[in-house]
């Protein structure tokens, strides 16, 4: 893989940072609303995807998801379909792909960058309700509640250590480190080593420092490069995200890259950290820098659909910014959050990226 040679830009500062951070945050949630009727990788494969938007006439795919064209294909959705389709969606459904950027956002403001895994636990603990918590998250909350302390709460009875929990906490960390991947990855670890351990922490780390970089980069391309100069290039994950570069470079259409790639790591699961990066990668490399394009094919890209709409959403969002995002995907929203983060259920979206902006302009670089 050939790096990029484009020279980063000058971090925003003042209106243009805090349209960029709005715009983070409008992604997440949209491309989170996007994917999350059909978030289960198993039964929602890319095929069939593919089947229920053509059944509805919905290809290329340009706004949520359109009302399911068939019975079956409604009762095999998620049941919160109703709340996340066109037509239907007043605010956010509640998700914990935005509960822990909220909750991110909450851990910064409580105890400072200078936070400790310790203290992320506690707040865990205070805040997050725990049949809201799944997978590593789950057993890293029960672990905590029997008493034990990172980084036991990661290893104890958790077969989930490489899924992609961690990788959905960090957009807080890029958003408030902007330019600044190094620093952003750092953040991320600190949080990741809570719940996960080796690709489940490089996951994280990624996504953060690829939040960060895309503040400066001028593309999604380069700012891959930058997220991948964060985490050991001979680790499965790196060698993935590389593996879909150079298919993407290679000409290869954006199907051909997924199915040499689902191939390539079958075997390791829907949720797994590693198979979901490669769909997300393959999301912001063929989408061109489209902010519609990137959503639509990171989702139709199956396995964790709503936790790679969500990143991809936010990545595409930080480079575009929220002015540039088109109405239909933030007009629905009415700059409202649904979370089960106790005191942050009807928050305003405007208002957490006001704060997240305080954040990134109270700690310089």
């Amino acid at each position: 893989m050939t790096p990029t040679t484009t020279t980063p830009l000058a971090p925003p500062v003042g209106a243009e940072l805090a349209d960029r951070v709005l715009g983070g945050w409008l992604g997440r949630i949209a491309g989170n609303m996007l994917g999350k009727p059909v978030e289960q990788g198993e039964v929602w494969t890319r095929a069939r995807i593919e089947r229920y938007l053509r059944l509805a006439g919905a290809l290329p795919l340009t706004d949520y998801l359109p009302e399911p064209p068939t019975e079956s294909d409604g009762l095999a959705l998620r049941p919160e379909w109703r709340d996340c389709v066109r037509g239907r969606i007043h605010g956010s459904c509640r998700d914990d792909d935005v509960d822990y950027a909220i909750l991110g956002l909450h851990l910064l403001e409580t105890h400072g960058f200078g936070f400790s895994t310790e203290q992320l636990g506690d707040l865990w603990l205070l805040r997050l309700p725990y049949l809201q918590t799944f997978t590593a998250e789950r057993v890293a909350y029960r672990n905590l509640a029997g008493g034990l302390k990172p980084p036991l709460t990661a290893t104890y009875d958790n077969p989930y250590q490489e899924w992609i929990g961690a990788l959905i906490r960090a957009d807080v960390f890029g958003w408030t480190s902007p330019g600044l991947p190094r620093r952003a990855a750092s953040l991320a670890r600190r949080d990741a080593v809570l719940s996960h351990t080796g690709n489940g922490v490089y996951g994280s780390m990624w996504a953060a420092a690829l939040i960060s970089a895309a503040f400066t980069a001028p593309g999604a391309r380069a700012a891959l490069d930058e997220a991948l100069a964060v985490i050991p290039a001979s680790s499965r994950l790196a060698r993935t995200v590389r593996r879909v570069v150079s298919l993407y470079e290679a000409g290869l259409a954006w199907e051909e890259t997924l199915t040499t790639v689902g191939e390539e790591t079958s075997g390791l699961g829907w949720i797994h950290v590693v198979p979901n990066v490669a769909v997300l990668t393959a999301g912001l490399l063929y989408g061109e820098g489209d902010f519609t394009r990137t959503l639509a094919l990171t989702v139709r890209g199956g396995l964790d659909t709503d936790s790679n709409g969500a990143t991809a959403g936010s990545v595409a969002g930080v480079l575009c910014g929220a002015a540039a995002i088109p109405e239909r995907w933030k007009d629905p929203l009415e700059d409202t959050v649904r979370s089960a983060v106790f005191g942050f259920d009807g928050v305003r979206i405007s208002e957490l990226a006001e704060r997240t902006v305080r954040l990134a302009e109270s700690f310089g670089p």
